[in-house]
């Protein structure tokens, strides 16, 4: 299979993992607390247990797709993400509840992006950068396809109906299309960019090479700020825009011009930044979350629309800088290993977030504001701390 073959399957069964799971607490969370007799906090806190979950499974599954490829985990993801909604579906209250999204966060730390960046590497290398924004220009479009399906179940049969009709396609889309991915790399790993300070021996291909804490510390917490942003915006944006005077359905409206803004921020990354090294990239894509909350928090509601483009368009470049960051800096090898670990505090930290921003919400929509402006603004101070590395 060619490379476009990979990049349209991976791109297609990441939409599906990630509008099944991230972003479906947004939609079914205040139902089922409802029907639980649960505050919509609780719902949320489930969310939260599973991307604790998945944070921790993070590590182990980027050594496994260094060793074997991405291949059967990604497949065996979907059967467990089959089982996690199917599991949502039947809950009858809080445990079964908490059991479910165990299995779903399991499933989100062996198969969204990180796992499918180290597939990318475990095939191409240094060669994976393209691929690797290739994947996140389709599955860009996870919100834009997630919200209103959800919302289209929901409403013909309910938000179990919707659990059952995401699970069905894990098991009758997904996991047909990840068994097409290749069985064995398709092309020979160039060996890794030189270090900054040479070393006596080589290092075992098994492990990462040892790289300056100092920029691995920075990435790390990079990772983490704007993981934490993305999440706690991803799990409030409608709530936040009727909070702040939005109907419903201008909250969903403009809800998914997320979508489409990140997957033109990623057309530019692609296109004109593609010459660019990755630091620079990222630190252009990161002024556009704190521009756009900062327009929402200044002017309300009449700059809703260019916060969710801001806000998309910068995440939509920073997810893909999160993947070619590392690579450009590290090199390949090791490279699931080293982004299961740098990725390990940003998915811990975000399983706070909606928690976090929704007690921001509940204080004004202008708290949960100024909470994202700052946690984005030390974002792009971490960036800016990052030097370029000689190739």
């Amino acid at each position: 299979m060619n490379t476009r073959g990979v990049v349209l399957l991976l791109g297609s069964t990441q939409t599906l993992a990630w509008a099944s799971s991230y972003y479906l607490p947004a939609l079914l969370a205040a139902p089922a607390a409802r029907e639980f007799g649960l505050d919509l906090a609780t719902a949320f806190l489930a969310f939260s247990f599973a991307l604790v979950l998945s944070a921790l499974v993070g590590p182990a599954s980027g050594r496994f797709i260094d060793h074997h490829g991405g291949r059967r985990l990604l497949m065996a993801t979907n059967v467990l993400f089959s089982t996690g909604l199917a599991l949502l579906g039947f809950a009858q209250g809080p445990v079964t509840m908490f059991a479910a999204w165990a299995l779903l966060g399991v499933a989100m730390g062996a198969g969204l992006y990180d796992a499918a960046f180290a597939s990318l590497v475990w095939l191409y290398g240094r060669a994976s950068r393209n691929p690797i924004t290739g994947i996140t220009l389709i599955a860009g479009f996870a919100s834009t396809v997630g919200w209103p399906l959800t919302a289209w179940m929901s409403e013909a049969w309910g938000w179990r109906g919707a659990c059952f009709g995401w699970a069905a396609l894990h098991l009758v889309l997904g996991l047909p299309l990840n068994a097409l991915l290749p069985r064995r790399g398709v092309v020979e790993e160039p060996a890794p960019a030189a270090s900054p300070a040479p070393t006596s021996a080589s290092t075992p291909s098994s492990a990462p090479a040892r790289v300056p804490w100092t920029p691995l510390f920075l990435l790390a917490f990079m990772f983490a700020a704007t993981r934490v942003v993305a999440t706690g915006i991803g799990a409030h944006l409608p709530g936040l825009l009727m909070a702040a005077g939005a109907t419903l359905a201008a909250a969903v409206a403009v809800g998914t011009l997320v979508g489409p803004a990140q997957v033109a921020g990623r057309l530019l990354e692609f296109g004109v930044l593609r010459r660019a090294h990755p630091l620079v990239s990222a630190r252009l894509a990161a002024l556009g979350p704190p521009l756009g909350t900062g327009a929402l928090l200044a002017f309300g509601l009449p700059a809703a629309v260019p916060f969710a483009l801001l806000h998309g368009a910068g995440n939509g470049i920073l997810t893909i800088s999160k993947g070619t960051l590392p690579l450009a800096m590290f090199g390949a090898e090791g490279y699931g290993r080293r982004q299961g670990w740098l990725a390990l505090p940003a998915q811990a930290l975000q399983a706070l977030a909606p928690w976090l921003f929704g007690l921001a919400l509940q204080r004004s929509p202008q708290t949960l504001m100024a909470l994202s402006c700052a946690i984005s603004a030390s974002a792009l101070a971490a960036l800016l701390f990052l030097r370029l590395r000689e190739r």
